[in-house]
């Protein structure tokens, strides 16, 4: 049997484009959803933390929490066809 060397393996710098996504990422989820209290990431578990309350999510449980949270907002359109709607629902109460 012939025993070869292990190749090596050369890993790349991570670029710029890289390290701005995480600094965005990290700029953009410094409160807490529940208490408003500072996240701190904390890469070894791969989670932030609330300093406040202690609350512990994973990038995308944060996200998910925060589109809950969100407020919906209608859109033109949507909000037109509901005056529509209810303008002739009164109009035909109206004629009773």
């Amino acid at each position: 049997m012939c025993h070869s060397k292990p190749k090596a393996i050369f890993l790349p710098f991570p670029s710029s484009l890289d390290i701005e996504n995480k600094e965005r990422r990290a700029n953009i989820m410094r409160y807490c959803p529940e208490c408003g209290g500072e996240l701190q990431y904390v890469s070894v578990t791969k989670r932030y933390v609330c300093k406040s309350c202690g609350l512990s999510l994973t990038h995308q449980e944060l996200i998910e929490l925060r589109q809950q949270l969100r407020p919906r907002f209608e859109t033109e359109e949507d909000q037109r066809q509901k005056e529509r709607k209810e303008y002739l629902k009164w109009w035909l109460g109206k004629k009773k």
